[in-house]
């Protein structure tokens, strides 16, 4: 019988790379997304039979809970992403990234498993030099973060779930977010030959989007094994500073020039290096180097030329 698996926000960055490698998976997928950057990132799965796609709300439990009821997994990706888009408006922000969920898994069954993303974000400001495991104190800096830690406890104590702690994203995707970190400074290097930095001894870790949904199909084929837990999922060899960031690009792009701004300061306050070893240890590795992430952009931002791929 085939696995039946409802992925709300799609339609979105993560979603788009995600759903077609579900139904190529031999998955059923249905999809919710209300499209509110009228994308069609997901054009090309219409003519998959295995494929629904439903428009609407995720905080809308009439047309949420019979969707529900027809999986067998859930898989939440509908959120508002970024500290700056929650700072904006922090009661939709809350609304849907925590209490809309949680209203899934109040009216879900025992059976029915979720695969739910949080950022690593939660760890916040980091100890200097010792990196951040599943098991180390949570500090998040902004309300996405505080949000996604919430959902996070609720979903573990809850039962027959798996939380991926997402380093920050990067990568070529049909539906594009130029705002994120790698995708940002790449899009100011190839556009503008110029990145003014804030703050840029700030570390943090990264992931491809493509290894995201690579770790999603890992969680979905050894579920068993990895269920009730929760697991880092970035690149290891990936922890750099925003400067560290830059000159990784600059070896790419020798023409760039880095400016450290002497004042100012960077809204997402956020310091620290993660280990994704318990995640390895269970046989998933990260696919795509931050390197080649960073020339796939390079090619990708040939075409894009336009703001209007980002959340903010």
């Amino acid at each position: 019988m085939t696995t039946k698996i409802l992925v709300t926000g799609g339609a979105g960055y993560i979603g788009a790379i995600l759903v077609p490698a579900l139904l190529d998976g031999g998955y059923k997928v249905t999809v919710l997304d209300n499209f509110m950057y009228q994308e069609n990132s997901l054009a090309s799965c219409c003519a998959h039979p295995r494929f629904r796609v439903v428009r609407g709300d995720v905080r809308v439990m009439d047309i949420m809970l019979p969707l529900l009821a027809e999986a067998d997994i859930i898989i939440p990706l509908a959120a508002l992403v970024g500290a700056p888009l929650c700072d904006r408006d922090p009661f939709t922000a809350t609304a849907v990234n925590r209490d809309a969920i949680v209203e899934l898994l109040r009216h879900a069954g025992k059976d029915q498993a979720f695969l739910v993303p949080i950022t690593n974000s939660g760890y916040g400001i980091g100890e200097l030099g010792k990196p951040c495991t599943e098991e180390s104190p949570l500090r998040p800096v902004s309300r996405y973060g505080r949000d996604k830690v919430e959902l996070e406890r609720i979903i573990i104590d809850r039962g027959n779930a798996i939380s991926f702690r997402l380093a920050t994203v990067f990568g070529m995707s049909p539906r594009m977010r130029i705002d994120l970190l790698v995708n940002d400074f790449t899009y100011r290097a190839v556009t503008d030959r110029c990145i003014v930095l804030f703050e840029p001894h700030m570390k943090r870790n990264y992931i491809h989007v493509r290894d995201v949904a690579c770790v999603f199909l890992h969680g979905l084929r050894e579920f068993d094994r990895l269920r009730d837990s929760i697991y880092n999922v970035g690149l290891s060899d990936a922890n750099l500073s925003k400067l560290e960031l830059c000159e990784r690009i600059q070896q790419q792009i020798p023409s760039l020039t880095i400016l450290e701004a002497p004042t100012g300061s960077d809204p997402d306050k956020r310091d620290y290096i993660v280990s994704n070893a318990k995640i390895e240890a269970t046989g998933y590795k990260p696919i795509y180097s931050l390197d080649e992430g960073i020339c796939e952009l390079i090619k990708g931002y040939t075409m894009i030329r336009n703001t209007r791929y980002g959340n903010v």
